[in-house]
Parts: C-alpha cells; structure tokens; sequence
C-alpha cells in the first residue's frame, strides 16, 4: 500500500522491450532496497527484481502492466515518480493508493495560476463515478484532490486540478506536455462502497 506521497524522482536508465513484455532499470538513488520490495513507479506498484549498491532497480513489466498502464511509453532518461510501500508507522498524508493503475488518462491543458498550475485531465469515462468535487484520485501515483469535474465528451470525462508549488518541482507533473498519458487509480473506497451496494441489492 502507498499514501501517493512521492518520496524522490528517478531516471530510467534503460527500457527493454520483447514483444510481450519489458525489463525496466531506474536510477532510484534508494540505497537499502530489499530484493522483492514494491515500489510505485509512476503510480504503478512494481516490484524489485533485481538491485545495486548505488540504488539502480530492476523491474519486470509484464504484459498486462503494458497494457493497463502509461508505462509502455518509458525511454532512456525520463523522469519518474518513485515511492516506497508505506509502513504500519507511516503518516498518510495523502490517501490509500494500492498501485493498480485503473486506467490511463491524459493531460488536456496546463496553465499557470500565480506560482500554482491548473491542470486540466481527461480520464475513461467508466471511471468518472469514482470521482468527487474535492476527493482524492492519484496520478502518475500522486496523491491529488480533484478542485472540479469538468464536462463529459464521448468516452471522457474532464477533471480539474491546482497544484501547489511544492508538487511541482518535487514530482514529474512538471515535465508533462498536453497529450501525454497519465495512469489513473482512483480511491479504492469509491469502488468497494459501490461494490457492498451492488451486493446488498442482490442479496
């Protein structure tokens, strides 16, 4: 379980694709990693296959990650969000984020609002149930509250966001252009409440 808090960016150092799946190294700087360990990359919940004393982290991506996740579009030198599985003895300070990417949204619009930025993300359709006028949703594994909903179009439904300076310059939202993909993992209390409610209708 993560809180959606990042703790540091890492480098991709390299990017391995096979035609069902890929072999992941970061630059994490993270000097005590146990083999085994999970570790949100970018909000995904990855796990370390294999390490070096300096902190590069191998990761395994399967198939289904490619393909439920943004994390296909990786290179050499990008830029990603790392946090460790939180503690019994951890501060929440943000929500319970499981690291299982419900699907991949992206970023509509981005624009200065004093030293904060108002982003504007469209997410799948499907998942706009799950999301509420100051709730919480994670993106790209940050832990953010959702400022506004925005308008339904198609297969897309808009959501606002301001982020605070501090968000900025400490996660990879900063180097994010319109158009490009976001993993989405929406609070895990929407869809167990809807989940009891669907049960009790039947029971």
């Amino acid at each position: 379980m993560f809180s959606g808090i990042i703790e540091r960016i890492g480098t991709v150092r390299t990017a391995m694709r096979t035609a069902q799946d890929m072999r992941l190294t970061v630059a994490t700087g993270l000097r005590d990693l146990d083999l085994g360990e999970s570790i949100a990359v970018n909000g995904v919940c990855l796990t370390v296959a294999e390490f070096t004393p300096d902190g590069d982290a191998d990761f395994h991506l399967s198939a289904e990650t490619l393909d439920r996740t943004a994390l296909h579009r990786l290179a050499e030198g990008a830029r990603v969000n790392l946090e460790r599985a939180s503690t019994p003895a951890t501060r929440l300070s943000g929500h319970i984020v499981q690291g299982h990417v419900d699907g991949i949204g992206r970023l509509a619009s981005v624009a200065p609002v004093g030293e904060s930025h108002h982003l504007t993300v469209t997410i799948p359709h499907a998942l706009r149930r799950y999301v509420v006028e100051k709730g919480s949703i994670a993106l790209d594994g940050i832990s953010l509250t959702v400022n506004a909903l925005g308008p339904v179009d198609g297969e897309n439904a808009a959501i606002e966001l301001m982020i605070i300076p501090h968000t900025w310059t400490h996660t990879s939202l900063s180097g994010l252009r319109a158009g490009d993909p976001i993993n989405v993992e929406v609070d895990v209390l929407a869809k167990y409440v809807e989940s009891l409610l669907a049960a009790g209708r039947t029971s």
